[in-house]
């Protein structure tokens, strides 16, 4: 069976993974990728979202609307599809993705629950714990706070740091999967921490992007539904969108 044609809301931080692995898909009518910070507000990232959904559900050329997104901290809850069905992975973040479950995610966090996880697209942001996110955070600060504010705001994100020990680098096989293994484990010894390699699963954003869609491992949410938090292992649900 030919795969639903649809259009892809992205987080940049899965670019290069969907370049590798929608290669071909021809049936991918547009994808539009957004900066990793609108995770900072989780509504400014519901705004924008709903924003650009109602932009490309105007298409008529489209099965569906996909999210590479999860729950990303209820940024994604409140998604109201006009005309389209949404899709969207059972995930709290892009982490259950890059793992290919939220089951392989669940185990991994038991074995490490002191890690922090790295990825290429988490990398290139440089929103990972490291020396040139530090230095970020400082320019960032000082154009809004005071010297020995920013000196007390820097010193909390060092104190939240500090209650990990292991960078966990996953690797989906990306073009910079190499160099950006490397970076993290540049960060992992500036940090004093514990340093692991893992391949993630690949299986949940392929089968995102080539539309195998069951409801055990995605959240499809019909036109007059919008997407909700589930507090339980689905994570996510769909009910009754009330009018605004």
């Amino acid at each position: 069976m030919k795969p639903p044609r649809i259009a892809m809301l992205a987080c940049r931080v899965f670019e290069k993974e969907i370049a590798l692995l929608a290669a071909g898909a021809s049936h991918i009518m547009e994808t539009r990728f957004f900066e990793v910070g609108l995770h900072d507000r989780s509504d400014h990232l519901r705004e924008k979202l709903q924003s650009e959904l109602q932009v490309v559900e105007a298409r008529d050329d489209i099965d569906a609307v996909v999210l590479a997104y999860g729950l990303c901290g209820l940024g994604t809850a409140g998604l109201r599809p006009l005309r389209h069905k949404l899709v969207i992975p059972r995930a709290h973040d892009c982490i259950t993705v890059f793992m290919g479950s939220k089951e392989a995610y669940a185990a991994h966090q038991r074995r490490c629950p002191t890690c922090i996880y790295y990825s290429p697209g988490w990398n290139r942001e440089r929103r990972v714990p490291g020396p040139e996110r530090l230095a970020a955070l400082q320019s960032e600060l000082a154009k809004k706070y005071a010297p020995d504010d920013v000196e007390m705001l820097i010193e909390t994100e060092r104190e939240l740091w500090a209650m990990h020990d292991t960078v966990t680098y996953l690797d989906l096989g990306t073009d910079d999967a190499e160099s950006e293994a490397d970076y993290a484990r540049r960060c992992a010894d500036w940090l004093g921490w514990k340093f692991e390699r893992l391949a993630g699963d690949p299986k949940l954003l392929r089968d995102l992007l080539w539309g195998n869609w069951d409801s055990e491992r995605f959240q499809i949410i019909e036109p007059g539904d919008e997407l909700a938090h589930s507090a339980d292992e689905k994570i996510l649900c769909a009910k009754p969108a009330v009018k605004k």
